[in-house]
């Protein structure tokens, strides 16, 4: 029997959350719905400009981990935070969720990453990262034992804009694959797509990558289409099994040239979608390496992210448990 369900590895950062309108965005030159990397300076000024904000641990692979611990999971950690406030509320936050996380932080400089969020009246999220700390992750950080008992390791997208970090995804996948693990990933936004098409898709057709998520909008930016039916077709000759979300149209699950469609959960209302893909990655990855069938790793998926777009912050404020529990899912 493993030790952990689930190994997640990404950029550990403390999201900074407040409400804003649409002509806050515009005024400030923000890019609406996507993730824009920012430098200090740009940190400094969005900070001078935010109104009330919650401070909450989150990163995309950090939530994911809090939401497979939430589910009752067995989740772990890598993510790089320096000796700061900041990388003490990241770190207090994690551990508490019950996910393990024993990174080393650095020595107070580069500061812990941030992201400043900023969530419109219509429920979308616009993320302004200043990622800090997080560029100093590499090999050195990869916990060979943790990565050896993790049924799957799982990396955020975004890990491809700081170089080391690739260094320590090749070498998880090494470990994991030498131990008969699976290696996972989120494609992230878009935006990430674009700049890293072609090392994605060269992870996935070498089998470094076994399972993939990605929205619809990434997917296909990925395959350079307009074509939907497209995008599914290639992603499900690309890799092993795939994970397509639809948002309000549910998500598409791939496995050659099988498709399982899951829907949506109903929700009241969509407060904050920030962590929607995460939390269904979450559900899926719980799902299957508890041995659930695909389209039910699908409808955990969907349940944590109904759950999480209906408050505000990344990580659910309930029980994802006994929200399985209470809809026959667990």
């Amino acid at each position: 029997m493993t030790k952990f369900d689930v190994l997640t590895v990404g950029n550990a950062i403390v999201d900074i959350i407040a409400r804003c309108d649409d002509g806050f965005i515009a005024d400030n030159g923000i890019i609406k719905g996507a993730m824009n990397l920012i430098d200090a300076e740009r940190a400094e000024f969005l900070y001078s400009r935010m109104g009330p904000a919650l401070e909450a641990s989150g990163g995309s692979a950090g939530n994911t981990a809090a939401g497979v611990a939430n589910f009752g999971g067995r989740a772990a950690y890598f993510g790089k935070v320096a000796d700061d406030q900041l990388g003490e509320i990241f770190t207090h936050d994690i551990r508490a969720q019950g996910v393990h996380f024993e990174t080393k932080p650095l020595d107070r400089f580069p500061p812990t990453a941030r992201s400043m969020i900023f969530v419109t009246e219509d429920g979308e999220r616009s993320m302004n990262t200043y990622l800090g700390a997080c560029v100093e992750l590499g090999p050195e950080d990869v916990e060979p034992d943790v990565v050896a008992d993790a049924k799957v390791t799982y990396f955020e997208g975004y890990l491809w804009d700081p170089p080391r970090a690739k260094d320590a995804i090749r070498e998880c996948a090494r470990i994991a694959h030498e131990n008969r693990r699976e290696m996972s990933m989120t494609l992230s936004d878009s935006f990430c797509v674009h700049r890293y098409r072609g090392e994605f898709l060269d992870l996935m057709r070498s089998g470094t990558i076994d399972i993939v998520f990605a929205n619809r909008a990434e997917a296909l930016a990925l395959y350079e289409t307009g074509d939907f039916e497209e995008a599914l077709t290639k992603i499900g000759r690309d890799c092993k099994l795939a994970a397509v979300t639809m948002s309000e149209e549910g998500s598409i699950i791939v496995k050659g040239d099988t498709r399982i469609k899951v829907d949506a959960i109903e929700v009241s209302r969509i407060t904050d979608t920030t962590g929607a893909g995460d939390l269904y990655a979450a559900g899926f990855l719980y799902g299957y390496t508890n041995g659930r069938s695909l389209a039910d790793c699908g409808r955990l998926g969907s349940l944590a992210a109904g759950i999480v777009i209906e408050q505000i912050g990344p990580r659910p404020m309930i029980s994802l448990a006994d929200a399985g529990k209470k809809v026959g899912l667990l």
